[in-house]
């Protein structure tokens, strides 16, 4: 509510279209800077740094959205019934961005079942007028202007993938999701979050998701073609050397495999709460991984997977922060070495590597046990 005050007061004011956009990411930026600034100093720890990179990209693309629609509609009107639901994907789902991350979102909307055209000056019919205003949202958030780029924006997790809409219909959405969609993007789906727009389609949307990965799967299946998914990346996209933590078997993509799987496979528990308290979808992988069911994952298992998840969040949130291009091991900057060894609290660069290979060595041996069991 804080943030949200002080980026209200930052954009008020009868301002043109262009200076909203540019205010936007003068505070985005101004925030990143104090999130990383906090991050270094140790005041917050690299999770909680994910939390508030995650919950600012939330709000300031709200914000453009909502400067997008109001724009939109002084030149094409507006649509009967039309509403607009952000779904965040990825690690903007998941309230683990770093300060370099770009932006998974799928863009859906739905509108009154007789609404034909817009009703401004230049009517459009709905498809064509959220597929436009999609369009708009787009170059909004990831156009650059005087003020740099607020987010590199990454559409390519919607149904269809690049081949279909920008925008998609709720209605659509639901079908593709529960008669199309394939393991992998049910994968994806688990950290989906609504992160902006109308709350009720947005209510609409999450209770559609959970009903998608709620459904009954053949766990066997789903793991056979997880496993198969990660051999796939593995030849295709080869790590460039244990440092590449994303890449490297048992690295991020072999923890996040595990949480995804879990979770379509209802092997997350509930977690405690109090009885009236509903109980809340996790999106975040930590968070997951500490859920795991007794059954798919005894309680060490589930300490050395957030363990590991922890290291790796630690080292990509520091050198996300610190670099602009992939950590080179020969070149690494003095500070840099500092700060990764404080961020882990281990005495040496040597140190750190071992852990890390340790740790990598680790997990994969438990994706294994968990996706490949019985499998060669």
């Amino acid at each position: 509510a804080y943030l949200s005050a002080r980026l209200s007061a930052f954009v008020e004011g009868d301002r043109l279209y262009e200076d909203v956009l540019d205010r936007l990411r003068i505070f985005a930026s101004e925030h990143k800077f104090l999130i990383g600034v906090r991050l270094l100093a140790g005041s917050i720890d690299p999770a909680r740094a994910g939390r508030a990179f995650s919950d600012l990209a939330d709000l300031t693309i709200e914000a453009a959205l909502q400067a997008v629609t109001a724009e939109f509609a002084a030149r094409h009107g507006t649509i009967a019934g039309g509403v607009v639901s952000l779904l965040g994907m990825g690690k903007l789902g998941s309230r683990e961005l770093t300060a370099g991350s770009d932006v998974d979102l799928i863009l859906l909307y739905d509108h009154a079942p007789d609404a034909e055209e817009s009703d401004g000056d230049k009517p459009l019919a709905p498809s064509h007028y959220y597929t436009r205003m999609t369009q708009r949202l787009i170059a909004a958030v990831s156009a650059p202007t005087a003020e740099g780029v607020l987010y590199e924006l990454d559409l390519r997790l919607r149904p269809s993938g690049n081949k279909g809409p920008v925008a998609t219909h709720i209605d659509a959405f639901k079908k593709y999701q529960r008669q199309e969609a394939w393991t992998w993007e049910h994968m994806a789906l688990a950290r989906a979050r609504a992160i902006g727009g109308d709350a009720s389609l947005c209510g609409e949307v999450e209770a559609e998701v959970a009903a998608v990965l709620g459904q009954p799967r053949d766990a066997k299946k789903v793991m056979a073609e997880a496993s198969d998914m990660r051999a796939m990346i593995e030849k295709e996209k080869p790590p460039r050397d244990l440092w590449d933590i994303k890449l490297i078997p048992g690295g991020l993509i072999d923890l996040e495999f595990i949480a995804q799987v879990a979770v379509i496979t209802g092997q997350v528990d509930a977690g405690p709460r109090a009885p009236t308290v509903p109980i809340a979808r996790a999106t975040g992988t930590a968070e997951i991984l500490s859920r795991l069911a007794p059954g798919f994952a005894d309680a060490e298992v589930r300490q050395a997977l957030g363990d590991a998840y922890a290291l790796y969040l630690a080292l990509t949130q520091m050198t996300r922060l610190c670099l602009t291009g992939a950590f080179e091991r020969d070149d690494v900057p003095p500070g840099l070495s500092d700060l990764l060894l404080a961020v882990t609290d281990l005495p040496d660069f040597g140190v750190l590597e071992a852990h890390l290979k340790e740790t990598s060595q680790k997990v994969r041996r438990d994706f294994d046990l968990l996706l490949r069991a019985g499998r060669p």
